[in-house]
């Protein structure tokens, strides 16, 4: 990216899920001193960029990058580096796994040309580190509650926790009122009994943005427990886009646009009929 400062660049490098290798780390900071001013700038979306980096040095930076297999980052209309949290193999929160998922979705959507630029990002659950409705695609962990009556102590524990107190007492009896669930999995992690446990799934929502305008990201869709239909999901609302975005327009414009049951009705079909 150029700088303000004549025949300076800031390279920024793709780093999947906010994570990196020490070795990685040792030759970006290796690069830095030798081809920039010594210091590294971190992104608001877990990327590192380099300044200060000559036009006449871009390919030899590059050259030894590649040696510990970094890779410039995207710019301009495309899809850009997938963003992640920990998830649930170091967080205690976490309803998913978050860093391969992340690899993965990279490898699938990572530069991919569209109207404009596109985002996704993914948290482990519903704390939303991740911040995930600033994204075009947003993918938040969820876990739908079940109940196993001959476990429970009726210790109000769950009832206490519940932050939209979804969960209703009656008779020696636990209650969960769906429509007031937003799939936290509070009340699983915190049952001393193991009386509630939660399947865990993907919350998406569409059209984040967070620039010159500031719009959140809409959840069209229950919770996904699939992986393979999470993917079918995001494989069709990135085609959709492809197919109604005009030039230079955001996901989020597009929407609303074209309104959002056209893009609904396209994300429905690619989920089963749900009993």
């Amino acid at each position: 990216m150029r700088q303000r400062q004549q025949n300076r660049f800031s390279l920024r490098l793709r780093i999947i899920g906010g994570q990196v290798t020490a070795e990685k780390l040792r030759k970006i900071s290796e690069v830095a001193e030798k081809y920039g001013h010594g210091y590294v700038h971190m992104t608001s979306r877990q990327g590192i960029e380099i300044p200060f980096i000559d036009f006449d040095d871009i390919d030899a930076v590059k050259d030894e990058l590649a040696l510990v297999e970094l890779q410039p980052g995207a710019c301009g209309p495309r899809v850009r580096t997938v963003t992640a949290c920990q998830g649930a193999d170091i967080c205690p929160s976490g309803l998913i796994e978050t860093s391969r998922l992340a690899e993965e979705v990279d490898l699938r959507y990572f530069g991919r040309a569209l109207p404009h630029k596109f985002k996704i990002g993914i948290t482990g659950c519903k704390n939303n580190c991740l911040k995930a409705e600033e994204n075009d695609i947003g993918i938040k962990g969820g876990a739908l509650p079940a109940w196993a009556a001959g476990k429970c102590t009726f210790c109000g524990l769950c009832t206490a926790v519940c932050p939209t107190k979804a969960i209703a007492e009656s008779s020696q009896t636990l209650t969960l009122l769906n429509e007031k669930c937003i799939y936290c999995g509070k009340c699983a992690k915190s049952c001393p009994a193991d009386a509630w446990s939660g399947q865990a799934g993907y919350i998406l929502s569409f059209g984040g943005t967070f620039g010159n305008e500031i719009r959140a990201g809409t959840p069209l869709l229950p919770i996904i427990f699939s992986k393979a239909q999470m993917f079918a999901v995001i494989d069709a609302a990135v085609a959709f886009y492809d197919e109604y975005g005009k030039a230079g327009e955001r996901f989020a414009k597009t929407i609303e646009r074209t309104g959002a049951e056209l893009l609904r009705g396209r994300l429905e079909r690619e989920i089963p009929a749900r009993v």
